[in-house]
């Protein structure tokens, strides 16, 4: 009988650790828990991304030192504006934030109409930061498509937007994404890399400009979770990214 009490009691023990090491790695991989907390120590830049997700920003009293800067969603697709887009555009230029635009970029439109739903957006005149593509399998349509397709339809969306705003394209991406289709690839281009659970390094050794590092950040003036970003450079390499007219 104690034998049997033994065996259960450990059976018991064993399941429980399996569910809490199972809980952990959940929370660490969702980003959850953290264990890359960027101190501006290192990166002295950092900022938000943000979309209707977000819903009204309260602008005014974002932090000055955690918000230096906001990637804002404009577009997806060849016909979608987001909702929030101008509003937010509008209020972060009035509040003194660099912004910048990011289209979504999707599977099933051609790399032209998705460029065009851009350019139709984004003012010319007022964007402080490059222009964005946001590369990702999440939220995007299962269409089956080529590699060398996809990479030639996001070639001429990024074509066409270095043609209208004379910058090179920033690449928003994830580490699968890059991996999958990435490497060798838009080599001219500045990376935006997501990683929530530490600090990035690209399988081929480039390097990033921008890293996402949590998409669960606080902040006073938002409502919901929100992503926060680090600029890789110093704050003098910052101001010369931001576009001087």
């Amino acid at each position: 009988m104690k034998k049997k009490l033994i065996i259960y009691s450990s059976l018991g023990a064993i399941l429980i650790i399996a569910v809490v090491i199972t809980g952990l790695y959940f929370a660490y991989t969702k980003g959850y828990i953290r264990m890359n907390y960027p101190s501006f120590e290192e990166y002295s830049v950092q900022g938000i991304d943000v979309s209707h997700h977000q819903q009204t920003i309260d602008w005014g009293k974002l932090d000055k030192q955690s918000v230096q800067f906001a990637f804002i969603k404009a577009t997806e697709g060849g016909n979608h504006k987001d909702s929030l887009f101008q509003e937010n555009w509008r209020l972060a230029i009035h509040h003194n934030v660099p912004v910048g635009a990011y289209h979504f970029f999707t599977f099933c439109k051609d790399g032209d109409a998705q460029a065009r739903n851009y350019i139709h957006y984004v003012p010319k005149d007022s964007i402080d930061l490059p222009p964005i593509i946001d590369l990702e399998y999440g939220g995007n349509c299962q269409q089956e498509n080529r590699k060398e397709d996809i990479i030639a339809e996001i070639a001429k969306f990024i074509e066409i937007l270095e043609n209208h705003y004379q910058r090179k394209v920033l690449i928003y991406t994830t580490n699968e994404f890059y991996k999958n289709y990435m490497i060798g690839q838009f080599v001219d281009n500045p990376i935006w890399i997501r990683d929530i659970v530490s600090k990035p390094k690209l399988p081929d050794g480039r390097k990033w400009l921008f890293w996402q590092y949590t998409n669960k950040g606080k902040i006073e003036g938002i409502k919901t979770d929100v992503d926060l970003n680090a600029f890789a450079g110093t704050r003098e390499e910052f101001d010369q990214l931001i576009k001087k007219d």
